[in-house]
């Protein structure tokens, strides 16, 4: 949720709507998901199929995968309490983790049950029976995984989304289990049954390790450029001289919080309240170019006799050199330390050389 020209505090509690929003999607998925697993399973025993087989088993992974997700989504949305001050929003990270575990054992999984089944091809009795039943199945994975998907980028949610993109990643599983039979059903060549079931798996490892490097990435609150890009340009649209510097640049996001810090270089004769005033502004700016809320922490650095090459602040009372040029203000470069910071350094380096 954009936070428009304020920002909230991770403390506070999330807004009701997105909480049931959220939970409501889980719960769905999960009852779904429990049905649609019956039904395919039916049709596996029906049909003895080995390509029916994957998607069911693919199912029991969506069933488990939601109930842990019901969890992790209700833990998530509780508010930052004394043991957890940045709130509980990485639980849905575990979520998505543990979801990319459960898809990675459903396709050995299933790699273990089809790769013999190339050697002792069998019939498949009641195929027809088969084929209608995993299309139904697959077209109401198909519209509510398109359904959690959009839930889970409208509320911030990892855990919805990883949700709905495992429910989609299944609907493409059994559009191709349908496929594959019907070409058995033509042609009678039995030895696609199982290379359908090879396929699928493949499919998941795909899948699987998709979800986990991205939960990884979130715990280990891996930079995102294009996260640091929107905010600096959203610091480039409200620079003016007294702006003299930013730096040390951090984002990532716990949850529905998206927390952000930087260094931000003011004149250094102006009084607490100037400051401060400032202060408010950036803040409100930053929040609002995040697609979720915000808490925004700026540390605020006096500027030194270094910054006059690239401080236009006119006129300045404590000024010792002339300005010399404009540093460009993008992601990259708003994550490394001050400008001032890195010329000291290379002197030092430059005189520790001699």
């Amino acid at each position: 949720m954009k936070t428009g020209t304020s920002t909230r505090s991770s403390t506070e509690p999330e807004p009701p709507t997105h909480a049931r929003l959220r939970l409501r999607a889980i719960w769905l998925s999960l009852v779904f998901g429990t049905v649609l697993l019956g039904v395919k399973f039916a049709a596996y025993l029906l049909t003895g199929s080995t390509a029916i087989l994957s998607d069911a088993v693919e199912s029991i992974v969506n069933v488990a995968a939601s109930a842990f997700a019901l969890y992790t989504v209700w833990l998530a949305t509780q508010p930052a309490d004394a043991s957890h001050p940045y709130g509980h929003g990485k639980a849905e990270s575990f979520s998505a983790g543990f979801e990319g575990g459960l898809i990675l054992l459903a396709a050995a999984a299933i790699l273990w049950e089809a790769v013999p089944v190339f050697w002792t091809p069998q019939p498949l009795p009641n195929l027809g029976l088969g084929l209608l039943l995993i299309s139904g199945a697959g077209v109401v994975n198909l519209l509510l995984g398109g359904l959690l998907v959009r839930i889970g980028r409208q509320t911030g949610s990892i855990a919805v989304e990883a949700d709905g993109h495992h429910l989609l990643s299944d609907s493409v599983t059994t559009a191709g289990v349908l496929v594959g039979l019907a070409i058995v059903r033509i042609t009678g060549w039995i030895w696609v049954d199982p290379l359908i079931g090879v396929l699928v798996a493949l499919n998941l490892l795909r899948v699987g390790v998709r979800l986990m490097s991205r939960a990884v990435a979130t715990l280990m609150d891996q930079a995102d450029p294009a996260v640091l890009d929107a905010i600096a340009g959203a610091l480039s649209v409200i620079r003016r001289p007294e702006l003299i510097e930013v730096h040390n640049l951090r984002s990532w996001r716990t949850g529905r919080v998206h927390h952000v810090d930087f260094h931000l270089t003011l004149p250094r004769f102006w009084d607490l309240e100037q400051a401060h005033r400032v202060e408010h502004d950036v803040t409100a700016s930053v929040g609002a170019v995040l697609d979720a809320d915000a808490d925004v922490i700026i540390h605020l650095d006096p500027c030194v006799s270094d910054c006059c090459a690239y401080c236009d602040y006119d006129p300045c009372p404590v000024r010792v050199d002339a300005w010399a040029q404009r540093l460009e203000w993008n992601g990259e470069r708003l994550a490394q330390p001050a400008a001032y910071q890195r010329r000291s350094g290379a002197r030092k380096d430059g005189d520790g050389g001699q």
